[in-house]
């Protein structure tokens, strides 16, 4: 007889909660297709995951590989925003269930999920999601997850599954190879029949998303000097991981965190304190810089002037993917203030505005009120504008993180505001720019311009780093605060230092 064909179940469920923004994420949040798949179910599941750049498409990969038979449940994803609302999420986590229940027998299971999810009703949503497997399946079922490196990960997570594995890039170019890693920790247990020992430790300061980024300072230090060190220098350490925590959610887990899995747990306590102890010792470098709208715009015009290649300018309070309703008008005003002509910003997230493009039809001129219709405290800027570009299709991504996943933000346009020939393009979908497609999409060559404003705090580098003169991080008004000392927390732990503290 062959050796037995191994089932596992793999499944998705992800959203990014920032508990401080205005909009929350509802069912139909996940089920609309944006710059990710839709909410897929069985053998469509692959069909949609497959070859992406996801921690489903890197399970499914090795698994595959290993001859496994995949019992795909289903996979969903949300832009980031507020709470997931109750129904949303006990819909889709009842359905999760069900499936794995119905699926017949399984020897493990094997899961994205993000790590900051908070609901409604549940401040740990994939703890209690996995709190759940566990009742449901016993202690018996080997379950893996992959999480995203701004997971806020909990003791409840890192107990009810036997192995995590997290990003290790930010932008996040290794969502798959993650997926990967996570389905070959699941395989390792199953053919040796155990379970490693498992270390968890929480740092007791906060990190704000932009100092995340991995390509370079303190975190690229840790992820790619000291952890691939600790690897080899430890015998049996099983898998190691640093989380950086995403700091816009109050919850009592906010922060950035350690796992460490090896064949002993003296190995995993000596692997998870020594990560934790190099990460520490960097707290003050992890203080970011950034300056107010109308200095970051006088900055970038004044690089321009002898730039060969576009200046960046992220407007990293109102980036949707980190929560933001991303039609804040801070940066647009400032822009307009200034005078800067040729200068493109977008995607601003504005449904009326984009729908007034297209009945107005290309080349015609109005009044259009841009922006400021979702955040507390904005408002629309009203602005003369002629009408370059409008559109109603999808399109496919081209940069190193979203490369090859179909696009679709509903009707788009591109609109030159008349007086300072600022170039705003708008959509109808809540998503990050994070890849220059979409400018290319409505007829602009971003190679050519002088200034390009994005709604991302980060992820925009894995496609406009090469494309830079220089990258500025603007701060205006929008809820994904770098300065986390102006939010009011009311759960986290205490003594949890909201800033990097700095000397």
């Amino acid at each position: 007889m062959g050796a037995k064909t191994l089932r596992i179940a793999v499944a998705g469920f992800s959203h990014e909660t920032n508990t401080f923004a205005p909009v929350k994420a509802d069912y139909e949040a996940f089920v609309v297709a944006k710059s990710f798949p839709p909410l897929v179910r069985g053998a469509e599941m692959l069909r949609h995951i497959k070859g992406k750049n996801l921690p489903a498409a890197g399970i499914i990969g090795v698994l595959e590989e290993a001859g496994a038979e995949i019992v795909p449940l289903l996979w969903c994803t949300a832009t980031p925003s507020a709470h997931v609302t109750h129904d949303a999420y006990e819909r889709i986590t009842d359905e999760m269930l069900a499936m794995t229940a119905a699926a017949g027998p399984l020897d493990g299971i094997c899961l994205e999920l993000h790590g900051a999810m908070v609901a409604e009703h549940v401040d740990d949503g994939e703890g209690e999601l996995l709190a759940r497997l566990r009742k449901q399946f016993g202690n018996d079922m080997p379950i893996a997850v992959a999480l995203d490196l701004h997971a806020n990960v909990t003791a409840e997570m890192v107990a009810h599954a036997d192995y995590i594995d997290l990003y290790r890039r930010y932008p996040h170019i290794d969502m798959a190879e993650t997926g990967a890693r996570t389905a070959t920790g699941l395989l390792g247990m199953l053919s040796t029949g155990k379970r490693p020992a498992k270390a968890f430790r929480q740092l007791e300061f906060l990190i704000p998303v932009n100092s995340g980024c991995t390509d370079f300072g303190p975190s690229a230090e840790v992820y790619f000097d000291v952890m691939p060190a600790i690897m080899r220098e430890m015998p049996g350490l099983f898998g190691l991981s640093f989380a950086c925590g995403f700091p816009q959610a109050d919850i009592a887990d906010v922060g950035p965190s350690v796992i460490a899995y090896a064949d002993s747990q003296t190995i995993a306590d000596m692997a998870a304190d020594r990560l934790a102890m190099e990460a520490g010792s960097r707290e003050a470098r992890y203080l970011p810089e950034f300056y107010p709208a109308d200095e970051a715009v006088r900055r970038a015009l004044s690089v321009a002037k002898g730039a060969s290649k576009p200046v960046i300018i992220a407007d990293t309070q109102d980036n949707p993917g980190g929560g933001g309703p991303g039609d804040t008008t801070g940066v647009l005003r400032a822009l307009i203030a200034a005078g800067a002509k040729g200068a493109a910003i977008g995607a601003i997230i504005d449904p009326e505005t984009a729908d007034a493009a297209h009945a107005i039809g290309v080349g015609n001129r109005a009044v259009f009120r841009i922006g400021g219709k979702r955040y507390p405290g904005d408002n629309p800027v009203r602005a003369r504008g002629k009408v370059l570009s409008a559109r109603s299709d999808g399109w496919t991504a081209l940069g190193a993180m979203k490369g090859g996943m179909p696009i679709n933000l509903g009707r788009t346009a591109l609109i030159e505001t008349q007086t300072e020939g600022v170039l705003v393009v708008v959509a109808s979908r809540v998503a990050q720019t994070m890849d220059s497609s979409i400018f290319r999409h409505l007829g602009l060559v971003p190679e050519k311009l002088p200034i390009i404003v994005v709604k991302s705090s980060v992820h925009f580098r894995a496609d406009f780093q090469p494309l830079a003169e220089a990258i500025l991080v603007a701060k205006a008004p929008g809820p994904v605060t770098i300065d986390l000392t102006e939010l009011h927390y009311r759960k986290a732990r205490p003594g949890l230092r909201l800033m990097p503290r700095g000397g």
